[in-house]
C-alpha cells in the first residue's frame, strides 16, 4: 500500500454503526460497561478513546512502527520517552536541538538524576566518543532545528543496535513522508503533531511511535498514569490533516527548493541552511536518507538589525513561532524558539542574532519570494 493510501485509510475504517467516512469525534469522558468486568474495549477516556486510537493506528502505519501513543504536545511526548529511563542514566543528544527540548532536559529532567551530553550527530564517531557505561539512549533531531544539520542515521543506528540501546529520532521536520527513521535503526520516533502532520496551525499535540512491544506497553502505561493525552477533537483535526499530508509535503518541498535557491543568490543573505542545496555539507546524505528536503530553511542576515528589518517588513510571511502549517511562518530562533539556550552556546552552534528561520508554506511560491525580497531590501 502506498504512502498516500495509508495516510487516508490506515486506522480509519468507516464507522461501523453509520458508515461515516471520517472517524467520529468521541467526545466522552467514560463508557458504559456491559457488566462487571465486561466492556467493549473502552473504560475511561484518559486510558482509551476511539478517535485517538484511530490516529495512533494511522501514525504507527505511516512510520512503520508497532504502536503509537498520542499526547497533548510534542514536549509531553518527549518527556514520556525520557521516563523510560531512571536516575543515573546518560543520554547523548544532538547539540543543535530545539530550545524546548534543551530546556526540558537541562532545567527539569537533570533534577531527577538524568545526565545529558550534547554532541555533533552528523558523525557517528562523535556519538561513540561521548558514550560511557551509563549511556542508555541517543536522542537525535534530523534535520536539526534550526541549522538543518543531517545526522548520520545509518552510522548511529548501527552503533545503538550493536550496543543494545535505544535510538530516538525527532522526525517533526521531515514527517514520515520524507523520512522514516525506523528504517535506519531508530527504536522510537517522536513528532510534534502540531507541525506537518496536522498542517493547519489549529492543533497542538505529540506522538511517540515504538517498534518494541515492551516499549509500547510502557509508553501506554505512562500515558495513562500521567494523563497528558491528546483530546478527541485534536485527534480528529490531526487525522483530517494527515489525509492531505502527501500532497502538502510535495508542495512544501517544491516551494522550499525555490525559496532556498532564491535566498542563496540574494545579495543581502550571508548564508543559507537547507539540505536541498548542493553546498549544504550533508547534501549527499540528505539525498540518500530522505525522499525530499521539505520546507524548513534558515538563513543568516549578518546582524540583529538586518534580521529585525526582514521580520518587521514581511507581509505575507507570518512572524510567529511554530512551523509546518500551510501558511508561511518566519521566526527569529535566538529570541524565540531557542531563547532558553545560553547565548554562548547559541553562538557556537551558529544560532546568531542575525539568523532567521522560515517554514515555507504552500502558497504560490512567487508570492513568498516577492515578500521575502521586499523585506530583504529593507535590511
Amino acid at each position: 500500500m502506498g504512502f498516500a493510501t495509508k495516510a487516508i485509510h490506515a486506522g480509519q475504517e468507516p464507522d461501523p454503526s453509520t458508515g461515516a467516512v471520517s472517524v467520529p469525534i468521541y467526545q466522552t469522558s467514560t463508557y458504559v460497561q456491559e457488566a462487571l468486568g465486561r466492556h467493549k474495549g473502552f473504560e475511561y477516556a484518559r486510558t482509551q478513546n476511539p478517535t485517538r486510537l484511530a490516529l495512533e493506528r494511522n501514525l504507527a502505519a505511516l512510520e512503520g512502527g508497532y504502536a503509537a501513543h498520542c499526547f497533548a504536545s510534542g514536549m509531553a511526548a518527549i518527556d514520556t520517552i525520557l521516563k523510560l529511563l531512571k536516575a543515573g542514566d546518560h543520554v547523548i543528544v544532538s547539540e543543535n536541538t530545539y530550545g524546548g527540548t534543551y530546556r526540558l532536559f537541562e532545567s527539569v529532567l537533570k533534577n531527577f538524576g538524568l545526565d545529558f551530553s550534547y554532541v555533533d550527530t552528523t558523525e557517528a564517531a562523535n556519538v561513540e566518543r561521548a558514550w560511557n557505561e551509563k549511556t542508555q539512549m541517543v536522542f537525535i533531531e534530523t534535520p536539526t532545528n534550526p541549522i538543518m544539520a543531517i545526522a548520520d542515521l545509518e552510522g548511529i543506528g548501527t552503533l545503538t543496535r550493536k550496543r543494545g540501546k535505544r535510538l530516538v529520532v525527532d522526525n517533526t521536520f521531515m514527517s514520515p513522508y520524507f523520512l522514516r527513521p525506523i528504517e535506519y535503526g531508530a527504536e522510537i520516533v517522536v513528532h510534534s503533531t502540531t507541525k506537518y502532520l496536522n498542517g493547519h496551525s489549529d492543533s497542538v499535540g505529540g506522538v511517540v511511535v515504538t517498534i518494541k512491544p515492551e516499549d509500547a506497553e510502557q509508553i501506554g502505561f505512562l500515558q495513562n498514569a500521567v494523563g497528558a493525552i491528546l483530546s478527541p477533537f485534536d485527534a480528529f483535526l490531526v487525522l483530517r490533516g494527515i489525509k492531505t499530508l502527501a500532497v502538502r509535503m510535495r508542495q512544501h518541498d517544491e516551494n522550499g527548493r525555490r525559496v532556498a535557491a532564491f535566498l542563496a543568490e540574494h545579495p543581502k543573505v550571508v548564508k543559507v541552511y537547507y539540505p536541498g542545496l548542493p553546498q549544504h555539507p550533508q547534501h549527499e546524505r540528505a539525498k540518500r536518507l530522505m525522499s525530499g528536503h521539505g520546507g524548513m530553511i534558515a538563513f543568516e542576515t549578518g546582524t540583529l538589525a538586518a534580521a529585525r528589518a526582514v521580520l518587521d517588513n514581511v507581509r505575507l510571511c507570518a512572524l510567529a513561532e511554530s512551523l509546518g502549517g500551510v501558511e508561511t511562518l518566519i521566526s527569529h530562533p535566538a529570541t524565540m524558539t531557542h531563547a532558553s539556550i545560553p547565548a554562548d552556546q547559541r553562538a557556537r552552534l551558529g544560532i546568531t542574532d542575525g539568523l532567521v528561520r522560515i517554514s515555507v508554506g504552500i502558497e504560490d511560491v512567487d508570492d513568498i519570494i516577492a515578500d521575502l525580497d521586499a523585506a530583504l531590501q529593507k535590511a
